[in-house]
């Protein structure tokens, strides 16, 4: 499958969703060499903008993605990936989904922490 990494400047949106429940766990970017190492190896890797880096999700914090199915959207620039969240967090700062945040009016976390980032991420 080619992906039009161009439109972007080098990179496509990845749509991350837990393949059971069917909840959007993240957002990340995908370069080339990240969509071949998905393909490859059956677990989701990225690319760092800010850090200018390939990482595979999982690599500092155990919380691994088993990918279970790849979409492309019709404009071959969105990548959906339908993963199995080994270890209950997807997001950095320690919640289950990036998406921890709900807006109406105000905003209201409305998940629980799954871990605590400053033992995990020792920076």
């Amino acid at each position: 499958m080619k992906l039009d990494f161009d439109k972007m400047g080098g990179v496509v949106p990845a749509i991350i969703q837990d393949a059971e429940t069917g909840k959007v766990l993240m957002l990340a970017y995908m370069n080339s060499t990240a969509w071949e190492k998905t393909f490859a190896t059956g677990k989701a890797w990225f690319y760092s903008r800010s850090r200018d880096k390939q990482w595979m999700k999982g690599e500092e914090s155990g919380n691994v993605q088993i990918v279970k199915e790849m979409f492309v959207d019709c404009d071959e620039d969105t990548v959906l990936l339908k993963v199995k969240q080994v270890g209950n967090a997807a997001c950095h700062k320690g919640y289950n989904s990036c998406f921890f945040r709900k807006v109406n009016g105000d905003v209201k976390i409305i998940e629980e922490k799954v871990f605590d980032p400053a033992k995990v991420y020792k920076k």
